[in-house]
């Protein structure tokens, strides 16, 4: 069951994440965001792929997703320790009812928002995302954005993220954090 994510009223030093679906800049936003913040910056998916010692493209073929949506529920839970940072994390990660629930509970959430057709064009320019093989993105990320934006409504805020410099996502979250 969905529940309305805690109203947390300015940032208070916590880890940031960022949710949102692929494509949306949440490597990219975050990296710049932590430079900004003087924090550091941990991209959950390279994390993922460093203990795992294979791509994610590699993991899901050989094990499936069911495998890497536990293995990043883990390596998040890991991530997130109280100490201030940024994470970018995968597209689907915040659609996990634990990872969500620790999200919520020990940082912040920003869930970076942006129109299929933006995404569209920027998904289009990596052919390393496993669910985007040999499919239409277009119909894919239709698909995710119905069945994943109920849950991505429940992060504690929510940014546009349009087809403009990421720069100008950066600065619409340092003013959403008070900063």
């Amino acid at each position: 069951m969905l529940h309305s994510p805690p109203v947390i009223p300015a940032w208070t030093g916590r880890p940031i994440v960022l949710v949102g679906l692929m494509g949306v800049g949440k490597s990219t936003v975050g990296r710049r965001l932590a430079n900004r913040l003087k924090l550091p910056f941990v991209d959950a998916d390279h994390e993922i792929e460093d203990a795992a010692g294979m791509t994610i493209a590699d993991i899901f073929d050989r094990f499936g997703e069911a495998y890497f949506r536990d293995g990043e529920r883990r390596v998040i839970a890991r991530l997130i320790d109280g100490k201030p940072k940024v994470i970018a994390t995968g597209g689907g990660a915040f659609i996990n009812d634990q990872t969500r629930a620790l999200i919520l509970a020990d940082a912040l959430s920003i869930w970076l928002d942006a129109p299929v057709d933006v995404l569209v064009d920027r998904v289009r320019r990596r052919d390393t995302r496993p669910l985007l093989r040999g499919r239409d993105a277009g119909a894919v990320l239709r698909d995710l954005a119905a069945k994943r934006t109920p849950f991505y409504s429940l992060a504690h805020l929510r940014v546009a993220s349009a087809d403009a410099p990421h720069e100008n996502t950066v600065r619409a979250i340092l003013e959403a954090i008070g900063r």
